[in-house]
């Protein structure tokens, strides 16, 4: 798999295609129409090819900063960014992809277009349910993944378990550094 999904939710991990999203140089995962094609079928969107174009991919990765401009509003509290509700709106107009039923079993074929309604469709779900008041962004600064935190207490702070760890790791190397001894950090 070319793509990660650690979300749970697509229109969530379709925003977290672009990583480090607050580093100099974040890393783009959408860079061209193949790797439009492959988070497509890889988030279960579709089961065949999409066959998208340059102006397919542009297209996604300005509905990917809409999307994340309005989760980003969220948890601020600030207000939504109305030209990028138009835009999610706008995608999610289109007609989406359309499962089938075959001999073999569920098919999803669909355009790159009917693809992204379908992410824009489940932003809309995602930022006008429950879930909405859920939404975080990682706690590890080079990680910009946003996830809905349903840890009791909403006390989550990482996107996945990996993120977690480096925090820690990073942690424990700066003490180590600094000349603390693993035992140094128990609470007395």
């Amino acid at each position: 798999m070319r793509h990660a999904f650690p979300c749970g939710n697509t229109a969530l991990d379709f925003v977290g295609t672009l990583r480090a999203r607050r580093n100099p140089a974040p890393l783009e995962m959408l860079d061209s129409p193949e790797s439009l094609d492959a988070w497509f079928h890889e988030s279960g969107l579709v089961d065949g090819e999409t066959h998208c174009r340059p102006a397919d991919v542009s297209t996604a990765v300005a509905l990917r900063e809409a999307i994340y401009s309005l989760v980003a509003a969220r948890p601020a509290g600030e207000d939504l960014d109305e030209s990028a509700l138009a835009l999610v709106n706008r995608t999610a107009r289109t007609p989406s992809a359309i499962p089938q039923l075959t001999s073999a079993g569920r098919r999803v074929e669909a355009t790159a277009e009917q693809a992204l309604s379908s992410v824009a469709r489940i932003a809309i779900d995602l930022l006008s349910g429950p879930e909405a008041q859920l939404l975080k962004e990682c706690g590890r600064p080079e990680c910009t993944q946003v996830y809905a935190d349903h840890s009791r207490g909403s006390r989550r702070e990482w996107c996945s378990t990996k993120c977690r760890n480096k925090v820690n790791v990073a942690a424990y190397r700066a003490r180590v550094r600094e000349g603390r001894r693993p035992a140094d950090t128990r609470p007395r």
